[in-house]
């Protein structure tokens, strides 16, 4: 794939700071630039930062169609794992799909200092075939999406990290219900917020001010290690 084929703003961006680091992950059919000027926020406040583009995404939709669950959670493993080898903690922030996949990284990985879903499918229903960021929604895609989502479901209680849940009560892609079984189930604490000025990708809505702040926040509470 060459560069030229990436949609603009869609690019990945990284971020040299302190100790702690944060992955941010973006949504299903959705890039980087949804979570572009959050993943710079806490670029801003010091952490090392890393926003992959998850395979297939950003291009177009025949890249997505050759693409599933098993590429973007490797993906998202990957930055994972290369993220915690230079920081002595991580914060693992993900919208949508990426919350998805950031629920299953803790149910993975323990150490994960804390965790940031924003409107998070962790159990996605049809309703889901709306999130459209191409002219049509990959389905084959989506249905291991779905598969995925039922594993993750299941396994929810393992996750321990404290959770900051962002939920929009308008959002026509992942119900609003997926929040609530996701608060429901984990075993760590967990920080509601509810974006009621925003609908499915609240980081570019009207709470998106907000959304940065109590995020910023939320990861600077949980503490910084000694360096």
């Amino acid at each position: 794939m060459s560069a030229a084929e990436v949609i603009p703003g869609a690019e990945p961006f990284s971020a040299a700071g302190g100790a702690t680091g944060v992955l941010v992950l973006h949504g299903f059919t959705g890039n980087p630039s949804s979570m572009r000027d959050l993943a710079e926020a806490f670029a801003d406040a010091d952490y090392t930062v890393e926003l992959p583009r998850l395979p297939g995404h950003g291009t177009t939709i025949d890249d997505m169609l050759t693409t599933g669950w098993d590429d973007w959670s490797s993906a998202a493993e990957s930055a994972y794992d290369d993220l915690a080898g230079r920081c002595e903690r991580v914060v693992v922030v993900g919208l949508s799909m990426g919350g998805s996949l950031a629920c299953w990284l803790a149910t993975r990985h323990s150490e994960i200092a804390g965790l940031v879903c924003i409107n998070p499918a962790v159990a996605p229903s049809d309703d889901m075939r709306n999130a459209v960021a191409y002219a049509d929604t990959p389905l084959a895609p989506l249905l291991t999406l779905f598969a995925a989502a039922e594993v993750v479901e299941s396994e929810l209680s393992r996750i321990t990290s404290p959770m900051l849940l962002f939920t929009s009560p308008e959002d026509h892609v992942v119900p609003p219900a997926d929040s609530d079984i996701l608060a429901a189930a984990v075993a760590g604490p967990v920080e509601r917020v509810s974006c009621d000025r925003s609908y499915h990708v609240a980081t570019l809505d009207f709470d998106a001010d907000m959304i940065i702040e109590r995020s910023v926040e939320f990861v600077a509470r949980l503490g910084q290690p000694a360096r």
